[in-house]
């Protein structure tokens, strides 16, 4: 599904979650494009985040890690706080502090704890209010804000909580209830400080009957009516077969029971059984895998995609339903109901990821671990109520004759599009249509449109604010130069003394500095409530006065000295850890500065009334001098010979692809591609040899269209299929062909 500009909702849950700190519920019917929203914040965000989900097959479908990997915590029940454990026996059970005494993060999962602004948890009714809690204190330890709900971040909860609920094993309820009101995330006692605003979109996709969306929401709310039942019962027919292959699929309640109807299935089918084995490459947990690892078909097999088909000419979404055809070799050819036309399947890669937070570039990158390729179907004469979250079938037979958990009737209904493809096997009892009633009363109080309105504007007019209090905060840098003079008790180098001095030295001058910063920021909160009467003139004023006043005193007091000592240690053995360390404060230093650069934008916007959206997109998107500076430094602490781009170029020009070179050197892909920008330049490499003749065509179609903007503006037009280094590449091409067109007159 694209992006709806009508969609008031969608777009203004953009704006809350882009735009503002608040931490955000969004929510929706089945059908209301929560997983296309999700899609949109990660490529169009420009804050630094991570997406984590309850289960392997959950993160790896929404393109992210595990809750449990992502943040190192055991599994097992959490206690609040130092509640005492050691009266319990059973299940697995830590309280924060044991939790915490237990951890051993390395500096690079700190550092990204640290830089995390943003963190996503997709399918967020199946979180538990203990596991959110030791979020809430993993981050407040290690963001080191021990005060402050989730140590800073904001936090966007994805899911709909009348859909698949927790799973809390009796044990385990039986000592977490004393703490916790349900099983359901939002009676986290973390979120009683912080709750998150509830947001609910609205326009449904996947239906368009009025009635049967009617009935969807009376089972939702657990307001059946008679008629409501009467409705349904006319597609009750027990025993029913259909007519052609490929139409229906059956949603039942227990995995054994859907693997014995596919697997009954298949056995009735003529012909011989073709296995397909996943390629897996790296590291890729099994209970992660999103298909069968060895896929077993034959010709006739009624199968469903589990992926939604990728380019414009989509032939197929997530839960189509196809026959395969023909099996030939490693090829399978299938066709859809209604039509003769066959589809060549063609395998698809998922990855296993994990963040890591990189210096140079200030961002939170994806590292690929292993690589999961497989066919992107299963066998579909029946799958769970549970598998089919997500998935949209135009006909289901749904086979409700056993219990049922609250939520699973409405998961069934609610993946057709319409009443008339529905079947069921056995006629619906009210005692099987369930919602919680916690839920009912949660989901009850959200605010009118206009309110969230007015929430938005004070949010963010707050967010900006809160950005300029982050500028002119020195604590990251305090602390990190404190840790770097506290290694010395432990190191041994050459001219150690000296160097100890110097660190110490920049530490005082840190100290310094964070004491006038704190006082700016008190000026700022006596200027900031009455700002907007002038216009932020004298806002303006007293932020350009200050930034040059920090940024003068970095490149004086801090980064020429820092400099000159790194170049001096750089001629001694027995340094390389050593100058790495000195590398990263350098880094720190940059990133200050660019910080500084980044508040004068903001003030100058505010001056002339620019909304949040353009303020955040000018303060982000190009990256500054410093930053590439920064990107330099990075590159060095890597490489041992030589120019780190120049040793990208020459594995290059040795036929290697992008990928490999990334894998080979250890680095993400970004980093490598824009190290052989930089030769598009001297002529050294050609555009072609980076980005294709056809997505260089329709690049250059949106430059001559919108102009030569900055590169966020071209990337929300060309869409997800074009990477900002390939946008970059193209426009710095056009840019060199103007020039020198102008030069040649």
């Amino acid at each position: 599904m694209q992006e709806d500009q009508s969609n008031h909702y969608f777009q203004m849950a953009l704006r809350f979650v882009n735009n503002t700190g608040r931490h955000i519920f969004l929510t929706g019917k089945a059908g209301t494009g929560k997983t296309t929203f999700l899609r949109k914040i990660k490529e169009t965000s420009h804050k630094k985040l991570a997406i984590v989900a309850p289960t392997g097959v959950a993160a790896v479908n929404a393109g992210g890690t595990t809750i449990h990997s992502f943040f190192q915590l055991p599994f097992g029940a959490f206690l609040p706080g130092n509640e005492n454990v050691s009266q319990h026996s059973g299940p697995a059970i830590n309280n924060h502090l044991t939790m915490l005494q237990q951890m051993r993060l390395s500096g690079d999962k700190r550092k990204l704890m640290s830089e995390l602004e943003l963190l996503i948890i997709d399918e967020v009714s199946m979180v538990r209010p203990d596991l959110l809690d030791a979020i809430d204190a993993v981050l407040r330890h290690f963001r080191k804000h021990p005060n402050v709900p989730f140590g800073g971040v904001q936090m966007l909860f994805i899911g709909d909580l009348f859909q698949l609920p927790p799973v809390v094993k009796d044990d385990e309820w039986k000592i977490i209830s004393r703490y916790y009101a349900s099983p359901f995330f939002f009676d986290a006692l973390s979120l009683k400080e912080s709750s998150p605003l509830y947001l609910e979109l609205k326009k449904i996709y996947r239906q368009s009957d009025a009635s049967f969306i009617g009935i969807l929401n009376n089972v939702r709310n657990n307001n059946m009516q008679q008629a409501d039942f009467t409705a349904l019962h006319k597609y009750y027919k027990p025993g029913f077969q259909p007519a052609v292959k490929g139409e229906y699929i059956t949603l039942t309640t227990h995995n054994s029971k859907a693997d014995t109807i596919n697997q009954s299935e298949l056995k009735k089918l003529p012909g011989k059984i073709y296995s397909f084995e996943a390629g897996i490459e790296g590291e890729f947990n099994e209970r992660s895998f999103p298909v069968e690892r060895s896929l077993k078909l034959k010709e006739g097999a009624q199968i469903m995609f589990i992926k939604n088909d990728k380019g414009e000419n989509r032939r197929f979404y997530n839960g189509k339903i196809g026959t395969v055809k023909k099996i030939g070799g490693d090829e399978i050819s299938v066709i859809f109901p209604g039509s003769e036309e066959e589809m060549l399947l063609e395998k698809d890669t998922w990855k296993n990821i994990r963040y890591q937070y990189t210096q140079g570039t200030d961002k939170i990158e994806e590292e690929t671990l292993g690589t999961f390729t497989q066919f992107p179907v299963r066998l579909a004469w029946a799958i769970t109520i549970h598998k089919s979250q997500g998935l949209t079938f135009s006909k289901a037979i749904i086979d409700a004759g056993e219990s049922f958990a609250p939520g699973q009737v409405y998961v069934a209904l609610s993946r057709l599009t319409s009443l008339e493809g529905l079947i069921l096997y056995s006629q619906l009892q009210p005692n099987c249509i369930s919602s919680d009633e916690r839920i009912v009363a949660y989901t009850s109080s959200e605010p009118a449109y206009d309110v969230l309105q007015q929430q938005l504007a004070e949010a963010q007019k707050g967010y900006l604010y809160a950005q300029l209090y982050t500028i002119f905060d020195w604590s990251k840098l305090f602390s990190a130069m404190e840790e770097f003079v506290a290694s010395f008790a432990e190191r041994q180098i050459p001219l150690q003394g000296k160097a100890k001095a110097l660190a110490v030295s920049l530490l005082s001058k840190i100290s310094v500095q964070q004491e006038i910063a704190g006082k700016f920021t008190k000026q700022l909160d006596q200027l900031l409530p009455e700002a907007g009467k002038d216009g932020y003139a004298i806002v303006h004023q007293r932020v350009e006065a200050a930034c040059n006043y920090f940024s003068k005193n970095l490149n004086e007091e801090f980064f020429t000295p820092l400099k000159a000592h790194q170049d001096d240690m750089s001629k001694r053995t027995k340094v390389k850890k050593y100058l790495k360390e000195v590398h990263s404060i350098m880094l720190d230093l940059l990133h200050k500065k660019d910080q500084l650069e980044q508040a004068m934008k903001l003030s100058s916007g505010l001056v002339k009334g620019a909304d949040a959206d353009t303020l955040l997109k000018e303060m982000k998107e190009d990256i500054p001098s410093s930053r590439m500076a920064g990107i330099e430094i990075a590159a060095k602490m890597k490489a041992t010979k030589g120019e780190t781009h120049l040793i990208s170029l020459q594995m290059f020009r040795e036929g290697k692809c992008i990928q490999q070179i990334a894998e080979e050197r250890g680095m993400v892909r970004g980093t490598i591609e824009t190290h052989l920008l930089k030769f598009l330049a001297t002529g050294e490499i050609e555009l072609s040899a980076l980005v294709t003749e056809e997505k260089i065509s329709e690049i250059r179609k949106v430059i001559s269209e919108l102009g030569d903007t900055g590169s966020a503006v071209l990337k929300e037009k060309l869409g997800p299929d074009y990477s900002y280094n390939e946008i970059r590449a193209v426009m710095n091409d056009h840019r060199k062909k103007s020039e020198e067109r102008t030069f040649s007159k």
